[in-house]
């Protein structure tokens, strides 16, 4: 589960870290009124869990309540990645000189959280590690001890942290990690911790994701997952009981297991595509599943073409194409090309079921991914 940055900022607050005064709003009248309590001046930042919000116009700083009322009218309301924006921070802007990277996530190839900082914040901590690997410390940290405090002002002062802020820093990382293990997150960060002209450290924007197995030990942040969840869609998958997640590209995925949909997805940008989604419909395809997953793809404007990655294991491919068939009936005209492709038990039979008038039939998943990539293009173009 995903904390919106209003959400997440909020723990850290009360946490002890330091953060900049801010307030939620939701009309033009309420961010006005609350620059002008906070003190101009001030950032109004969209409250959507996609990255590069200020480069999409989601993040605005003002001076003045005219601009204030101006960057409102333009942030709410729009959409951004394909997020409806209903409402924004309003935080008292940072008079910083510097920019610092703090987080904490599990390494699954080493088995245990990892602490990572790096002086390079303030930009997608994934494109520093694309280009300079070394930019990044990184700290392993043993659950069962958890983390000590000399290891945060290794991984601070490690990272080249000035000496004056180094241990603010590692307080800040000591701080995260208690909000990491006793809140079961799965990921937190900061990007950026901003250092200020007065060499003070302080949380300028706060990522913090839970362990949804563990939300019932979590009463508090249950609370907030209804909020949390912020796309249209995905609370409309979780509604019906699909594995869901949206993304930014214009390939639709839909696969019966999570292995396969993730090998799509994979396959999909090896092809020169990008995937729109990760949507899992599970073991069996029964026409009614069929047909929601199938309407959620349809729903997400970003998707051109749709590719369907099934394999016939306990459920025979004749049964999933004949749900397939009887999923695409219901739809008048169907919005988008759809690419199937069957393998397994009984998938010779499932593909001369298949409505060859409607679907793109494929033989192998690469060229069900190459058709649907091709078609997406095309569709865009």
């Amino acid at each position: 589960m995903k904390l919106h940055e209003y959400q997440a900022k909020g723990l850290f607050a009360e946490a002890g870290i330091p953060t900049p005064t801010f307030k939620l709003a939701s009309t033009v009248d309420e961010v006005v009124a609350a620059a002008e309590e906070i003190g101009y001046p001030v950032a109004i930042k969209a409250q959507v869990q996609v990255g590069g919000r200020g480069k999409a116009g989601g993040i605005k700083l003002v001076d003045d309540e005219a601009e204030a009322r101006e960057a409102a009218e333009s942030i709410l309301g729009m959409d951004l990645k394909g997020y409806a924006v209903d409402r924004v921070i309003v935080e008292g802007a940072v008079d910083f000189v510097d920019e610092l990277y703090v987080g904490i996530t599990m390494d699954r190839e080493a088995g245990r959280p990892v602490i990572m900082a790096s002086t390079e914040g303030g930009v997608d901590i994934e494109a520093v590690a694309e280009r300079d690997p070394d930019a990044i410390t990184r700290v392993h940290v043993d659950p069962a001890f958890g983390l000590h405090p000399y290891q945060a002002r290794r991984a601070a002062y490690g990272a080249g942290m000035d000496a004056d802020i180094a241990g603010d820093a590692a307080k800040v990382i000591q701080t995260l990690w208690t909000l990491y293990s006793n809140r079961d997150a799965s990921e937190i960060e900061i990007n950026p911790l901003m250092v200020t002209s007065d060499r003070e450290v302080i949380a300028a924007d706060a990522v913090m994701n839970i362990d949804e197995d563990a939300l019932f030990r979590q009463a508090e942040l249950a609370e907030m997952e209804d909020e949390a969840t912020g796309d249209t869609l995905e609370r409309q998958a979780s509604g019906v009981g699909l594995d869901y997640v949206r993304l930014s590209g214009n390939v639709g995925i839909i696969g019966n297991g999570a292995g396969l949909v993730m090998t799509t997805l994979d396959l999909v940008d090896h092809y020169g595509g990008s995937p729109a989604n990760f949507l899992d419909i599970g073991g069996g395809a029964r026409a009614e599943t069929v047909k929601n997953a199938l309407e959620l793809v349809f729903a997400d404007e970003n998707a051109d073409a749709v590719v369907f990655n099934i394999f016939g294991g306990i459920t025979r491919g004749d049964e999933v194409a004949q749900g397939i068939n009887e999923a695409i009936a219901a739809f008048d005209e169907l919005p988008k090309p759809v690419v199937v492709r069957i393998a397994g038990t009984k998938a010779e039979e499932g593909r001369e079921l298949l409505n060859a008038e409607r679907l793109i039939v494929a033989d192998t998943l690469e060229d069900a991914v190459q058709k649907a990539v091709n078609a997406a293009q095309e569709v865009a173009a």
